[in-house]
């Protein structure tokens, strides 16, 4: 487990290795890897999330209805939806980092979604690793 853990850690520094020397999120960082992604990541790419999107936790996890949590998944991205990658949105923001805008595979329904928050919907694919480690970078390397 360590050495995954290790290799992980030199898949991620050699992605800046020649731009930056400080990879804590910020601005530039996020430019970077976001280049980075749209150059590497083989396109379609479908996508889940990684876990609840916090809104589904008061249904899912708390005291919430089932039947409105149900109308509300018509609306809105939820946990169990497969999402196809547009693009990753030029819009970089601080806290939440990257946002993808996709397409809900079951409407077609379009919504914009931290890159954080979602991984290829194949584990055995190219791009769950490099979208793995983005969710592990942006979440550890926060100044």
């Amino acid at each position: 487990m360590n050495n995954e853990f290790e290799e992980q850690e030199k898949r991620i520094a050699a992605i800046f290795r020649k731009k930056f020397r400080d990879i804590t999120k910020r601005t530039k960082t996020l430019e970077f890897y976001k280049a980075f992604l749209e150059k590497e990541l083989d396109f379609p790419v479908k996508l889940k999330s990684v876990e609840y999107f916090k809104w589904e936790e008061y249904y899912v996890l708390g005291p919430g209805d089932k039947k409105e949590y149900e109308e509300l998944k018509k609306t809105r991205a939820s946990h169990s939806d497969v999402f196809n990658l547009v693009r990753i949105d030029k819009h970089i923001d601080e806290e939440y980092g990257l946002f993808a805008k996709v397409t809900r595979v079951s409407d077609r329904k379009r919504f914009t979604i931290p890159l954080i928050d979602l991984k290829a919907h194949d584990e055995e694919s190219k791009n769950y690793q490099l979208l793995i480690d983005y969710v592990v970078w942006c979440s550890s390397y926060d100044e």
